[in-house]
């Protein structure tokens, strides 16, 4: 009985990842390779929602797609770089941030609102380095379109 149970597990382990294979494969065929660049430059709202709201659909678009498929930039000026300075505090937030990072999103910061509104990316937010900084968002935006970067805006 222990030996069928077993295998039994075993068989459904197997079933299951082929199921997952299957479908991973049928997405790459449905979708393929994808450069994106995500948009955000809005306040995240009451409890951080928009901000939250944001990630998990970039997180839905890697789970469609799948992380190797993806080339994701994430582009934050003006207001948006209040998720960065929310995260600090937002424990949610910050866990969804680095799990982005993880999957190889980049996160790319406007240095102009850095320096228009006296933002120190050291201090003020979240996980964020120097080679993170770009010199302008709506800049960075129209260079990675040109470069076939799809745009969206969550």
């Amino acid at each position: 009985m222990k030996k069928l149970l077993t295998w039994a597990i075993a068989l459904a382990v197997t079933l299951g990842s082929f199921a997952i294979t299957a479908s991973d494969a049928q997405a790459n065929e449905r979708y393929g390779k994808q450069k994106v660049v995500y948009h955000i430059n809005y306040d995240g709202g009451a409890d951080d929602k928009k901000y939250r709201g944001a990630m998990r659909n970039i997180q839905n678009h890697i789970n469609a797609v799948g992380a190797d498929n993806m080339d994701i930039k994430v582009v934050l000026h003006g207001n948006g770089l209040g998720l960065l300075s929310q995260a600090k505090a937002n424990e949610a937030l910050r866990g969804q941030v680095l799990e982005l990072k993880g999957q190889n999103v980049a996160v790319h910061v406007c240095n102009n609102t850095l320096n228009g509104r006296n933002i120190s990316y050291e201090n003020d937010l979240f996980d964020v380095f120097e080679e993170d900084i770009v010199p302008s968002g709506v800049a960075e935006l129209s260079h990675l379109q040109m470069q076939g970067y799809t745009y969206i805006k969550p």
